[in-house]
């Protein structure tokens, strides 16, 4: 592990065992469906910590980002991987695109929709919009088998606005329109829905053109806002 990941996971260590709540944590497992544990430190207490355990630090290059983020995976309580995606956010517009391995290495492991839908618009997003080489692995991972890694592709672009690839997204959610999982047709609306702010005549035009080809839920979750 590099010096920097080193110091940030001790101080953040020292910092979260402090502040830990017993009381809150089975409240906050059950809302994830068990499938994590929890120091039980609310998010507005553990954000305050994140920024004074960075606090002072020098700013990370791709080597302290990899190290932290895989040391906070490795980690059992949830809270270290919210942290690791916030730090990832922070950084990911000047990241370099051979961060993005290690950001699947996170989407398909302990994987569910708090981390990945983080990494999928605040980390991937920006990397790809920084990087356009990368949209030819988001061709590849919208095919991915991993559901996880194929809502990711299609999120990716979540906040893109105006900088958004209609004829991507488009396509990306006719080539995954029949998958049968929840987390997939969700993440299909939702794509579209938050592009409707932006260009609602070219949502409508879709639905309109292909909404017979998408699970009822899908349409649903494009068309809340039109």
């Amino acid at each position: 592990m590099t010096p920097l990941a080193d110091t940030v996971l001790r101080r953040l260590t020292e910092a979260y065992a402090d502040a830990a709540d017993p009381e809150k944590a089975p409240a906050m497992r059950a809302y994830m469906r068990d499938q994590f544990e929890f120091l039980g430190i609310p998010k507005p207490r553990r954000l305050t910590l994140d920024r004074q355990v960075l606090a002072g630090l020098d700013g990370p290059d791709e080597a302290d980002l990899r190290d932290a983020a895989l040391a906070c995976w490795r980690r059992p309580e949830r809270e270290y991987q919210y942290f690791a995606c916030g730090w990832l956010r922070r950084h990911a517009k000047k990241a370099a695109p051979t961060l993005l391995p290690t950001v699947r290495d996170l989407i398909t492991t302990k994987s569910w929709w708090d981390t990945v839908d983080t990494l999928a618009s605040d980390t991937v997003g920006p990397l790809v919009r920084s990087h356009p080489e990368l949209v030819s692995t988001m061709d590849g991972w919208v095919l991915d088998d991993d559901m996880w890694v194929a809502r990711t592709a299609i999120l990716h672009q979540l906040t893109y606005k105006q900088a958004t690839e209609s004829d991507r997204l488009f396509r990306y959610c006719l080539a995954r329109a029949g998958h049968p999982d929840f987390f997939i047709r969700k993440a299909i609306g939702w794509a579209l829905r938050q592009y409707a702010h932006t260009d609602p005549a070219a949502v409508r035009e879709f639905l309109a053109s292909h909404g017979d080809q998408l699970a009822p839920l899908s349409v649903r979750e494009a068309s809340k806002h039109l």
